[in-house]
């Protein structure tokens, strides 16, 4: 299958961008270092209740629901907003993303 490739870098190699595709929520520890570099509103920090159910956590809201969440998670709430810069998988300290590049569409 062939990949989107760009050639951007001043030396002339080329760059394949990989998109975020997953997050695996059972590594995810959402200590929110992906969240911090990703500037393009992708992911959003998301809280697991007992039953297993994401829950959104708005920023700046009063921190007395952290007793509902079991654990707290990212997710991709906007794959569409992602450039396939990488940062993110490449902060993340449990390696919970999966990226792939973009393929070509069929003419």
């Amino acid at each position: 299958m062939d990949y989107v490739t760009l050639r951007l870098r001043p030396d002339g190699r080329s760059w394949t961008p990989r998109f975020a595709q997953a997050i695996n929520s059972q590594k995810c520890i959402g200590c929110g270092r992906c969240y911090r570099v990703c500037g393009r509103d992708v992911l959003q920090l998301m809280g697991v209740n007992e039953d297993g159910e994401h829950l959104p956590i708005v920023v700046g809201e009063d921190d007395d629901d952290d007793g509902e969440y079991e654990k707290k998670v990212m997710t991709i709430s906007n794959p569409g907003n992602c450039i396939g810069c990488e940062a993110c998988s490449r902060i993340c300290p449990k390696k919970c993303y999966t990226h792939a590049p973009l393929p070509v569409e069929a003419a």
